[in-house]
């Protein structure tokens, strides 16, 4: 049988490789812990729950509910992005199209935004999905690569190196996956302002934004701005994390007029209708939930917090290059050793001390990605007990 030697090349995805070393674990040190996939810890909030069940019960909710999704659900999440942007953000339902997922959000604007051969710039270490899904297209996906010593924070000057006739895009994700640096809002400004300038796209994945507690996370889809953002920014949303809902798959692509028309063309070949479940249940209630939403991102911080002091206290040559959202990315104190190797060949993972996490990327030989927001802060005191033993076992 020949397959196609495009998917073939592909690299494949390290969630399922780290579920293999889980089963090779014994709990010599006590049970797993999940420190890869960013997986909310939590179920859905009682109400969303309530919302969910009456939702499967209604008839609409097997219905096909529109390429871009239901209206009503639309309208929820352009006024949700004035609660979050603040009041002079200026997005209207007409700009949402909602998605199976934030992975298909992309997955359809680099499609639209790039033909086969176009460049589009990612930060690395980067979220491996988007490097799949260029490579996948046909998309050149070009590094940008990013420093420790920085805080693992892009910069503008050095992406200007790397503009060519070929260039289409840059994408940002903040809260960043996978190294939780977060953006200010100065700096993505800056990154706007140099997409305009270079007439290509500013794609902002934007899928940890709820848990940023210093403010609202940019102003660039304001009124107040002079330019407008349609021409230049595209934002991505996913409504998994935020409200512990990643099984209902729905995500969402704020866009121009002229974006959001060929996204549709995208969108009704592989998708024709985004889940309407958690449409319906979500649809009246989003603005209700917004106490919920603020109250887990301050837990979330205080175990980022916690999770600091425990390594500075307990492995203390474990160092936090960055942390926010839902990851931490830290350094492990083997100098040669590569980071897949410290979690699969040296056993970091699982088979000796339990614990589930996911190496850095090659981009990052050093680094390791642990998702902070997948357990409470007991656990990750002993994921700094075991780094320690695991340390000296290896020494």
């Amino acid at each position: 049988m020949r397959l196609s030697k495009t998917i073939v090349a592909v690299p494949k995805p390290p969630i399922a490789k780290v579920g293999q070393w889980l089963k090779r674990y014994n709990n010599e040190f006590g049970p797993p812990i999940d420190l890869c996939q960013g997986a909310p810890s939590a179920p859905p909030c009682e109400q969303l729950k309530k919302a969910l069940a009456s939702a499967a019960s209604d008839p609409a909710s097997a219905k096909y509910s529109g390429n871009f999704g239901m209206q009503l659900m639309r309208e929820a999440l352009a006024n949700e992005m004035k609660v979050v942007y603040g009041p002079n953000t200026d997005v209207k339902a007409t700009d949402v199209a909602l998605t199976a997922g934030c992975n298909l959000a992309f997955y359809a604007v680099a499609q639209v935004v790039a033909d086969r051969g176009d460049e589009i710039i990612l930060p690395v270490p980067w979220y491996f999905n988007h490097q799949m899904a260029l490579q996948m297209l046909g998309i050149t996906c070009v590094p940008l690569p990013l420093k420790p010593e920085d805080g693992f924070q892009p910069s503008v000057e050095a992406c200007e190196a790397l503009i060519t006739p070929s260039t289409r895009a840059i994408a940002l994700v903040t809260p960043n996956n996978p190294t939780g640096a977060i953006y200010s809002p100065e700096l993505l400004k800056s990154f706007a302002s140099f997409a305009q300038k270079h007439d290509i796209m500013l794609i902002l994945d934007e899928t940890y934004r709820d848990f940023i507690t210093t403010g609202p996370p940019h102003s660039l889809l304001s009124s107040s701005d002079a330019c407008n953002w349609r021409d230049s920014i595209v934002h991505l949303f996913s409504f998994s994390k935020s409200y512990a809902i990643p099984g209902y798959r729905l995500g969402a692509i704020v866009a121009g007029e002229s974006v959001l028309e060929q996204v549709g063309t995208v969108l009704d070949t592989i998708q024709i209708s985004p889940p309407t479940l958690p449409q319906l249940a979500l649809q009246s209630i989003l603005p209700s939930l917004r106490p919920l939403l603020i109250d887990t991102a301050q837990a979330l911080a205080a175990r980022h917090d916690h999770f600091r002091r425990a390594l500075t206290t307990s492995a203390p040559r474990w160092g936090i290059g960055s942390q926010g959202g839902y990851f931490a990315f830290i350094r492990h104190p083997f100098e040669h050793k590569h980071s897949a190797e410290v979690c699969e060949g040296s056993n970091f993972a699982t088979e000796r001390n339990g614990i589930i996490t996911s190496d850095g990327e090659e981009f990052a030989r050093k680094w390791v990605r642990i998702a902070v927001a997948n357990v409470d802060e007991e656990q990750l005191t002993e994921v700094a007990r075991r780094l320690t033993i695991f340390e000296e076992m290896a020494e």
